[in-house]
């Protein structure tokens, strides 16, 4: 079974996180099918950034998103976009829709010191 998690990267007490498809028996951080997107928690705002088309090709096909990939997800707006796309809305459209909501969402980061 594919699961949509977390990987850490990043160096000892700053965490950067990549969103990956992965088997359900891989390791956190071990082997992984493809890089869906980036996460980062520690700049304010969050930095998120999800390559939506891949997304919505691996959870077409059944793969499930963790728990803490959800609520990333549903702050991206990721999983209303989704649930649009199996109504049968294009993919284009939701695709151009979610870079709009990315740069609206990027504003002037600053990195926290944790």
């Amino acid at each position: 079974m594919v699961r949509i998690r977390l990987r850490r990267i990043g160096l000892k007490g700053q965490p950067t996180y990549r969103i990956v498809a992965a088997e359900k028996e891989a390791p956190r951080d071990g082997r992984f099918l493809e890089i869906l997107g980036v996460y980062n928690p520690r700049t304010d705002p969050a930095t998120i950034k999800v390559k939506e088309d891949r997304v919505y090709h691996w959870m077409k096909n059944g793969a499930q998103p963790s728990e803490s990939v959800v609520q990333i997800f549903k702050s991206a707006g990721t999983l209303d976009r989704f649930d649009r796309f199996k109504k049968g809305e294009a993919v284009e459209t939701l695709v151009a829709e979610a870079e709009a909501a990315e740069i609206k969402r990027a504003a002037p980061v600053k990195t926290r010191k944790d």
